[in-house]
């Protein structure tokens, strides 16, 4: 099964690093803050602009990207996270 996204909506695979102290105490997933990074996995066609053409989308997939902290849609399928959000969450592409 796949995701397709519409409009200037893109499905991230959420990257979560593994939190560890210099002392190696990992900290549980409750007192982490949620993540931030991800993996372009799709894109929309674009927003649709009033000359009925398509806005082209500054990411494309296989990009490493940071997103703002509570934006999107979190969706789960088999057994891998996902995030659905507007192109306009995303805040930089990580080279």
């Amino acid at each position: 099964m796949t995701i397709k996204p519409l409009g200037d909506r893109i499905v991230l695979k959420v990257i979560d690093d593994v939190q560890q102290t210099q002392g190696g105490i990992f900290i549980p997933d409750s007192a982490k803050e949620k993540p931030q990074k991800g993996e372009v996995v799709a894109v929309g066609p674009g927003k649709t602009m009033d000359s009925g053409e398509r806005e082209p989308l500054d990411v494309k997939v296989g990009d490493k990207v940071l997103y703002a902290k509570y934006s999107g849609t979190d969706v789960k399928m088999d057994g891998v996270e996902y995030k659905i959000l507007s192109v306009k969450d995303v805040l930089a592409i990580i080279e």
